[in-house]
């Protein structure tokens, strides 16, 4: 199962896409738009799941495609 994850920046001003925790894809300046793309790209490569993580970097929430 691959595995995308949403996580934020070091300031938390932007939001990366990581595939695989391999260097991020893209930083978006909206969190949600971040999770748009990273349910996009899951839902193109099932089975996946989509790990969104808080400014801690903790698993707020999980999504599997």
């Amino acid at each position: 199962m691959k595995e995308f994850t949403v996580a934020p920046n070091k300031d938390v001003t932007g939001w990366y896409v990581k595939v695989e925790d391999v260097a991020p894809t893209d930083l978006y300046k909206m969190r949600s738009d971040a999770v748009e793309k990273a349910e996009e790209l899951a839902q193109g490569d099932t089975p996946s799941k989509v790990l969104i993580l808080d400014e801690k970097h903790e698993v707020e929430e999980e999504r599997k495609f």
